[in-house]
């Protein structure tokens, strides 16, 4: 058996005056510095952001393209007492974004429902059966996590039984969107978000951040959810840059700190409930053991 071959791509060490400079604000030594530069910070302030990431310096939400829409809609079916159908896929992200969305309406919502495709059966991705599924328990919203930006087809299934979508998704979209009430999706190309590398629970995150502005909901009623976020962010291997860092920095605090029922579950059974958890954790020990399921 041969060794494993490598190939190692060593990053630029950066523009000499940005090390120089950075170096000196932070007072930090000059390797430490072009570390920092590669990853592209290259500013006090981006080093304080980086190092103490704070979460007032979350983007608003409605920032996001159709946002607004779907919070509109989120409201109209509340306030007429709808049923909702929040659906996600199988995988780690597709269910803490459940988890997230189904918890946080339920606490004021009490006509609401979700749904998880059978792998085996249905696949990934929104399904007809679980359109059908809607139908028969009568929701007529469904808001669809961590899927449904290329779900062209079963968008207008839903729609011919007058059941409307909102899409919270974060893979690229195809050709054409999906004619959903409204689909939030930050890699849109018509889409101004600042940051378009947020798991698709991030994403399902910024739709209760933005129904809790909009409704007078303290931000920190939201706080609690943050374990959930960064579960999804590090199963989901997505950059732990920008708006992550500071979702996944207060998710793994929350974790650590006052994890819900679910994960205490599980950390006691990974072996790691006497020590702090950290991001490797949730990739090694955390995500397969909901993946498995």
């Amino acid at each position: 058996m041969t060794a494993m071959e490598k190939n190692w791509i060593l990053k630029s060490q950066g523009e000499g005056q940005k090390v120089e400079r950075l170096a000196g604000e932070l007072n930090i030594s000059k390797t430490l510095a072009i570390l920092l530069v590669q990853r592209g910070i290259s500013s006090f302030d981006e080093a304080k952001s980086f190092f103490r990431p704070e979460l007032t310096l979350l983007h608003d939400p409605f920032l996001m393209k159709d946002m607004a829409l779907a919070i509109e809609r989120i409201q109209a079916a509340v306030q007429n007492k709808e049923k909702i159908l929040v659906y996600g896929d199988y995988d780690v992200d597709g269910t803490t974004s459940v988890a997230l969305v189904y918890t946080f309406l339920k606490t004021f919502h009490a006509s609401i429902d979700f749904y998880i495709p059978d792998r085996y059966n249905e696949g990934y991705g929104v399904s007809t059966k679980g359109i059908d599924y809607a139908r028969e328990t009568g929701s007529t919203l469904i808001i669809a996590l961590d899927c449904g930006i290329k779900a062209l087809d079963k968008v207008k299934y839903a729609k011919h039984h007058s059941i409307d979508f909102i899409i919270c998704d974060h893979h690229n979209p195809g050709d054409e969107i999906p004619p959903a009430i409204a689909v939030l999706d930050p890699k849109r190309k018509d889409c101004n978000y600042p940051d378009n590398e947020l798991s698709g629970c991030g994403v399902g995150f910024k739709l209760i951040q933005a129904y809790a502005a909009k409704n007078d909901i303290p931000f920190e009623k939201l706080i609690p959810f943050l374990d959930l976020v960064a579960v999804s962010i590090a199963s989901d291997i997505v950059s732990v840059t920008g708006e992550n860092r500071i979702l996944a920095y207060y998710g793994l605090k929350q974790l650590n700190e006052n994890p819900r029922t679910g994960f205490k579950a599980i950390i006691e059974l990974a072996g790691i409930s006497d020590k702090q958890i950290t991001i490797d954790d949730v990739v090694f020990k955390i995500g397969p053991r909901i993946n498995a399921a």
